[in-house]
């Protein structure tokens, strides 16, 4: 029987956990798919990522409102991708504010993510038909921007590109604690598809810098402690370099991109087979992985149709 492409096949709802990870800080998790956090200040609350539909991100508030009552003032996009934005009018926020170069990205492709995610994930994207169109931030900086609920203080940083090139992280000094987003996963595979192999381990190094409590990663469990920051943390770098490192390689001698995918198949299947969304990710990894090896610097932009001609190619 033949692979189904990415998560096409994957209709199983996920087990919802919401965990506190510091005073009034919480994670929306669910078993690999992608993350939420939650910011409770004096006077209101931010988001941190506003899940692929408004039905999703309905679920989101009926957690928030479990644990308070205050207005939702911020939505924050961490990135530019569809599963982690659209649902973002559910939350009926003041502002959303995300990077610069994310509003960039928004303009440049984000109509040609949803679709093409849209193909990769149904599940995520039920009730789709309530999204009202592409989230546009309507606040952005480029480097640092610090917002106030209440006394509460909150860090908004560009630290360098990893997961795409307008990666924000949220940092609660307060508490320690930081959000972000797809930049650190927790036995999740990292999606590189829109990546910088060559600056992840960089942009992890200044994540780690700031010596986190607790971490809400961009998919999997929230990471409560110094051991399990720190494991994660290290995973991620790990899964990075193992795909990247292959794929080179196979690039540098002048081999295709089939040679490429046996390659970083050799590497990550006995390491990562069992992470989340590991299958759906390795198409998109390898892909980048390769053409950033053969000099390019700023991802192709991925459509539906690139997705299937990609998918065909590595079946043979």
């Amino acid at each position: 029987m033949a692979k189904e492409f990415a998560s096409r096949g994957d209709m199983t709802d996920k087990n919802i956990s919401f965990s506190e990870i510091g005073r009034d800080l919480w994670a929306f998790t669910a078993e690999g798919d992608p993350n939420t956090g939650v910011i409770i200040g004096d006077d209101s609350v931010m988001i941190v990522d506003a899940q692929a539909t408004p039905r999703l991100a309905n679920m989101v508030v009926e957690k928030i409102r479990s644990v308070t009552d205050k207005p939702i003032k911020y939505v924050v996009l961490s990135h530019y991708h569809a599963v982690r934005v659209l649902g973002a009018s559910a939350y009926n926020a003041e502002q959303i504010i995300a990077s610069e170069k994310c509003r960039s990205m928004v303009a440049e492709r984000g109509q040609e993510d949803w679709d093409s995610e849209f193909e990769r994930f149904p599940r995520l994207f039920q009730g789709h038909e309530s999204i009202p169109g592409l989230t546009w931030p309507t606040m952005t900086f480029t480097q640092k921007m610090t917002v106030y609920l209440g006394k509460r203080r909150i860090d908004l940083m560009h630290l360098g590109r990893a997961h795409t090139a307008g990666d924000i992280v949220a940092w609660v000094p307060d508490e320690g604690v930081m959000f972000t987003g797809d930049i650190v996963e927790y036995h999740s595979a990292c999606y590189c598809g829109d990546g910088h192999f060559g600056d992840w381990s960089a942009t992890l190094d200044a994540i780690e810098s700031f010596n986190p409590r607790a971490i809400a990663p961009g998919r999997g469990d929230a990471l409560v402690g110094d051991k399990m920051v720190t494991a994660a943390i290290e995973s991620t770098r790990d899964f990075v370099s193992s795909t990247y490192r292959p794929a080179a390689a196979v690039a540098a001698r002048g081999g295709t991109l089939k040679e490429a995918w046996d390659a970083v198949r050799a590497e990550c299947d006995p390491k990562f087979s069992d992470y989340a969304i590991y299958e759906h990710c390795l198409p998109f990894n390898v892909a980048r992985a390769y053409d950033e090896a053969l000099g390019m610097d700023t991802p192709r932009i991925w459509t539906a149709e690139r997705d299937k001609e990609m998918w065909e190619a590595l079946q043979g």
